[in-house]
């Protein structure tokens, strides 16, 4: 039976059942902390929607109650959604590792965003939030400085492990802190958050070293030019392009808004050690002497707008690909993307470059621990309950069977959905509490939130049947059609008055509204009666459903 004393709930607002989106609510009476604020990127049905980042009405209904939003590292899926989310929370301040807050001291000058101190929040630090004491810890991950956080509070120290993995040679030599979970585990955890991404992969992933031998062993035979494409975020990916470069004597240029701004952040922050001699600015790749070059680009995950895109596509203002580069992509696919990926490689191949990409040769790594470490993040934190966190729903699940293996009481394995609150007690008695609002705001250019699925269902029969629109001009004492309707359509058929399916359909509006008596015709009841009787028309004659929009002008 669980306490009748006040619990710690544990809300996943986003990063459970999906990949991306990453917020999580740490609640312990009028305290809140928050760990995480991310974004997640539509999937093919989400039409015209640019971002989509957590639903935080739970919050928004306790703003005087959220003490600090706390951020784990700087990748998008973690921080992308502050611009979007602080705005509802003035003077709540952000907690972030020194490269973190250099990334998202950019991006909240971008979105002018004053309302918000950053922190700093450091390995080794211990900072007082209200109930909760926040223990930074330091982690393995594809970006420096990344971090887990464990909460010491009221009912019990919690650790939130970020996204991870456990690299024993990391490019920057800073390895993860071990004893910290160890003591931890000591002491006492009485729930882990883990990440699941990888879950369902057996062994260790590959430690991030092994990717500069890889461009190494590629670049040594080589006596063109060499692209680069990867995440902008990555940092020792970036260093180890520079590291690669430098040991076969080659100049390496830096290409890409989001690239150019980290790698000048990253260098600022000593994050970055090359010599400023081996660079080359991006205005100066095509001079002569230059073909030997390195460049490190965007657009690893086949995006229309990023760098090797616009290469593959003859469009970018500063390289063309010529006979001879060699492009090596160093990322695997995101999942939804492979198709924008698979057709940047062959345009590369059709440019006359040889590429080197995931299926061909490992030039990239996970940032994420596979089964054998995330049983080792389990022994050493030992913890009563567990939620698997940061992955899709079969990857918790996944997760979940491989803490009952390392001794957790499948009862006290949590595999909940975004907004299931997890609710723990002071005499350790742990619960699943009633769901909060929780799901997707998307974000569309400058709206955000005001899109929804609705609007979202219109855009897919708009995009899936196209639209037919009759436009019919009636006499505003009698109700009769003047002239003769006009019918407009795209995306359906070319609606022209030789397609037989108009002068039919102009035949139906007319018949369904014909004879509507000596009373004054009712705008709204003409316009459904021409919907109704053209969409029952259209289907009888193509089997297709297009948006039919009828508009009536009274004279």
């Amino acid at each position: 039976m669980a306490s009748e004393t006040k619990p710690l709930r544990i809300i996943p607002l986003g990063g459970v059942g999906e990949i991306g989106k990453n917020m999580y609510v740490f609640e312990y009476g009028d305290d809140i902390v928050v760990i995480d604020c991310g974004l997640m990127f539509p999937d093919e049905e989400m039409f015209g929607i640019d971002l989509v980042i957590p639903d935080v009405t739970y919050l928004k209904e306790r703003r005087a109650n959220v003490r600090a939003f706390l951020i784990t590292h700087a990748h998008e899926d973690h921080v992308g959604g502050l611009p979007y989310i602080l705005p509802e929370f003035p003077g709540v301040p952000v907690y972030a590792s020194t490269l973190a807050r250099g990334l998202l001291g950019n991006k909240i000058k971008e979105h002018r965003l004053h309302n918000n101190e950053l922190r700093p929040l450091n390995p080794g630090d211990e900072v007082q939030i209200g109930p909760f004491t926040v223990i930074p810890f330091r982690i393995g991950h594809s970006i420096p400085d990344a971090m887990g956080i464990a909460l010491r509070t009221p009912v019990g120290i919690v650790v939130h492990t970020g996204d991870f993995k456990f690299d024993h040679t990391p490019v920057d030599g800073k390895l993860s802190d071990f004893h910290i979970l160890a003591r931890l585990g000591e002491e006492g955890v009485i729930c882990l958050l883990s990440d699941s991404t990888r879950a369902e992969n057996p062994g260790y992933t590959p430690s991030e070293r092994t990717v500069g031998d890889a461009f190494r062993e590629i670049m040594e035979p080589l006596e063109g030019r060499v692209i680069v494409a990867t995440f902008a975020s990555n940092i020792a990916r970036v260093q180890q392009v520079l590291d690669a470069a430098a040991s076969f004597g080659r100049k390496t240029a830096v290409i890409g808004r989001s690239m150019e701004q980290n790698f000048r952040i990253a260098t600022d922050l000593g994050y970055l050690k090359y010599d400023p001699a081996m660079i080359v600015a991006k205005d100066r790749i095509n001079e002569p002497g230059n073909s030997k070059l390195v460049i490190a680009t965007t657009g690893a995950q086949g995006e229309p707008m990023a760098g090797l895109a616009r290469m593959a596509n003859r469009d970018h203002r500063f390289v063309e690909i010529q006979p001879g580069d060699t492009v090596i992509v160093s990322a695997s696919p995101i999942p939804g993307n492979e198709e924008y990926v698979s057709r940047t490689i062959d345009n590369l191949f059709k440019a006359g470059a040889n590429v080197f990409y995931h299926t061909i040769k490992r030039a990239h790594v996970s940032g994420h621990a596979s089964q054998e470490e995330l049983k080792l993040m389990l022994g050493l934190t030992k913890p009563r309950y567990f939620i698997p966190m940061h992955g899709e729903f079969r990857m918790q699940v996944q997760h979940g069977r491989l803490a009952v293996e390392t001794g957790v009481d499948p009862g006290n394995v949590f595999i909940i959905e975004n907004g299931t609150p997890i609710e723990i007690f002071d005499d350790g008695s742990g619960r699943r509490g009633q769901p909060v609002t929780a799901g997707y705001v998307f974000v569309d250019g400058l709206s955000v939130g005001e899109v929804g699925e609705i609007v979202l269902r219109d855009r897919k029969a708009l995009a899936n049947d196209g639209m037919f629109m009759i436009v019919v001009t009636v006499d505003k004492q009698t109700g009769d059609i003047v002239g003769r309707p006009e019918i407009i359509t795209r995306g359906f058929v070319k609606g022209n008055e030789q397609d037989p399916l108009i002068p039919g359909a102009i035949e139906r509006v007319m018949s369904s509204i014909a004879n509507p008596g000596n009373h004054i015709s009712e705008i709204a009841l003409l316009k459904v009666q021409i919907k109704d009787g053209v969409s029952r028309y259209l289907y009888e004659q193509t089997k297709r459903r297009p948006m039919v929009f009828p508009v009536v002008v009274e004279v």
